[in-house]
């Protein structure tokens, strides 16, 4: 396989307390048999453990104000369009296929970041909430 990377942005607190975003990837994928009696494909286990799963829709025109994630959380836009801006400035645009984690809790004021839907139409968004972030190291 050439690429056997998911490509995800995440949001994450540096050494100063500011919330940042860089594009990290989920690697690893084998070939197995994922489900009984399929062909096999290509498949990874990134996380195992309790999570929570819940929708989220931001409206056009409103812009969040200023806040943390409140638990480390994977971010999926399902519909739509949405923007996320962090406390370096950094703002990234992303819509259905596109991945985000948030995990920017304990910034400097709780300030972490703001979102938005981008142009017209609502962004549904599927969230899925879990204990702790995966590891990672933010300088690789």
């Amino acid at each position: 396989m050439k690429n056997d990377a998911v490509n995800f942005w995440r949001v994450w607190v540096n050494g100063q307390g500011e919330s940042c975003q860089s594009l990290h990837s989920l690697t690893g994928h084998q070939q197995s048999v994922f489900a009984q009696g399929a062909a096999p494909i290509w498949s990874a286990v990134h996380y195992e453990g309790n999570a929570k799963l819940i929708t989220l829709i931001l409206m056009p025109g409103e812009i969040g104000d200023w806040h943390e994630n409140p638990m480390p959380q994977w971010i999926i836009p399902l519909r739509g369009r949405w923007s996320v801006e962090t406390m370096d400035g950094v703002i990234v645009e992303m819509g259905p296929g596109d991945i985000s984690f948030g995990g920017d809790q304990g910034t400097k004021n709780k300030k972490g970041h703001r979102s938005w839907a981008v142009g017209q139409a609502p962004a549904e968004l599927l969230l899925i909430q879990v204990p702790e972030p995966p590891p990672w190291n933010p300088h690789a």
